[in-house]
């Protein structure tokens, strides 16, 4: 998606082609390579690049959620002051109770509508889906993968 294009709850996932396109399939065809490998030709060798190709590949992924973690702390603390700045006085005290999943959905949703989508999140328990889907005037954020 390009930033020329809006982006909506219908659009707003995106794919970074080198990890979902490339990098994903080398690891998996590694793996795969590696247990056919031990079929054809068991021994120790075979059986620790099995082991290594396993490790490698669930590094990869590991590695891919430490950054995404500190991006929902981040997003998590943004929405957190946002709310402090366009909450009435009285219902900001109910900002802390907004799970980190709510905040991540939040932050989609424009100023002028996010602290009522706060209180229904709130109210009706609401998931990142569910938060998202509500969302009438969408705020991108094109930095997110």
């Amino acid at each position: 998606m390009s930033k020329s294009e809006p982006q909506t709850f219908k659009n707003h996932a995106r794919f970074d082609p080198i990890f979902h396109f490339f990098l994903v399939w080398i690891a998996l065809a590694s793996f795969v390579i590696s247990v056919v490998y031990l079929v054809h030709r068991p021994g120790f060798y075979s059986a620790w690049m099995v082991v290594v190709a396993l490790a490698a590949f669930l590094a990869f992924f590991k590695l891919r959620t430490y950054p995404m973690k500190v991006q929902d702390r981040v997003i998590r603390l943004e929405e957190r002051l946002r709310l402090q700045a366009l909450a009435p006085a009285e219902w900001r005290s109910q900002i802390y109770h907004l799970t980190e999943d709510q905040l991540i959905g939040l932050r989609f949703a424009a100023d002028d509508e996010v602290v009522e989508l706060a209180k229904q999140a709130l109210q009706n328990n609401l998931n990142r889906k569910q938060i998202k889907e509500r969302i009438q005037s969408w705020r991108p954020d094109y930095w997110r993968v």
